[in-house]
């Protein structure tokens, strides 16, 4: 069981990176990113291109997210 204080310093250190920094950022995206980002753009009314690296794709999920207002806290 993870008590609060290593919950907390843990979402406060390197779990989240930049996708610019990720080591397989420029692999094709993942199935689980496609569909999401489909929804996202069905949603945004746009249209997104289905041959994004994991890197992009992310990218673009935070960006429609943020369109969207979908996955804001």
């Amino acid at each position: 069981m993870t008590d609060r204080k290593t919950q907390e310093q843990a979402e406060e250190s390197n779990m989240i990176k930049d996708p610019d920094n990720w080591v397989t950022g420029d692999q094709p995206m993942t199935g689980a990113q496609r569909s999401y980002l489909h929804t996202l753009a069905e949603e945004a009314h746009v249209e997104v291109d289905d041959d994004l690296s994991k890197a992009e794709a992310s990218k673009k999920i935070d960006e429609l997210q943020e369109k969207t207002g979908r996955g804001l806290d």
